[in-house]
């Protein structure tokens, strides 16, 4: 693990996303790198199925910041929540979280990351995803406006966040904790290790 990232610090890697979540998790490998958004505008076309939509996110993510910056490692990611095939957004506003929130209490949905890596100039590539299961406990009204009241809600899809408050609302995960979180880290040192072995 030590020998990638010595490998990886002759490039400069951007991420491509201001998530503060994936921030931390690329922080807490130990992986050297900045951020540069995107700020790509995610509207969801009913043409695509909600792993299309994800990955055509991050794919968009990577490709504007690479025009920016050819030489440069990019790494941009999507995450998105799915109940019922529906794509859960970020909630507008409080009456939205709550419908959302309530909508998951006692239910389990999918959390799906779509995530990459691109380099420009030497016309380095690749994309993965990642699903996870998640199931909330039953939650009332009372927890749930107590949640929102955090200000947790409003920046995440699903309305939740796993690492934080929103921790307390989940009774079960199936598969990668870090993909709820934002990016599985796993699938991504793979992908890091891909990169690596080409470049």
């Amino acid at each position: 693990m030590l020998s990638l990232l010595k490998d990886l610090g002759k490039f400069d890697i951007i991420l491509a996303s201001e998530s503060p979540r994936r921030f931390e998790l690329l922080q807490m490998i130990g992986l050297n790198f900045t951020v540069r958004p995107s700020h790509i505008e995610e509207t969801y076309r009913d043409h695509l199925t909600p792993l299309e939509y994800a990955l055509d996110n991050a794919k968009r993510k990577s490709g504007k910041v690479a025009e920016k910056y050819p030489a440069s490692l990019i790494i941009a990611a999507d995450t998105i929540v799915i109940f019922e095939n529906e794509v859960l957004e970020k909630p507008m506003d409080e009456q939205h979280a709550f419908d959302i929130l309530n909508k998951l209490s006692g239910r389990t949905h999918e959390v799906i990351t779509a995530f990459g890596l691109c380099r420009k100039d030497s016309g380095f590539t690749l994309f993965d995803h990642e699903i996870t299961r998640v199931r909330f406990r039953s939650l009332t009204g009372d927890e749930i406006h107590a949640y929102i009241k955090t200000g947790e809600p409003f920046d995440k899809a699903g309305g939740y966040g796993a690492q934080g408050y929103g921790s307390l609302l989940i009774e079960r995960v199936e598969g990668c904790f870090f993909n709820v979180v934002g990016l599985p880290l796993a699938k991504f040192y793979t992908m890091l290790n891909t990169f690596c072995t080409r470049n």
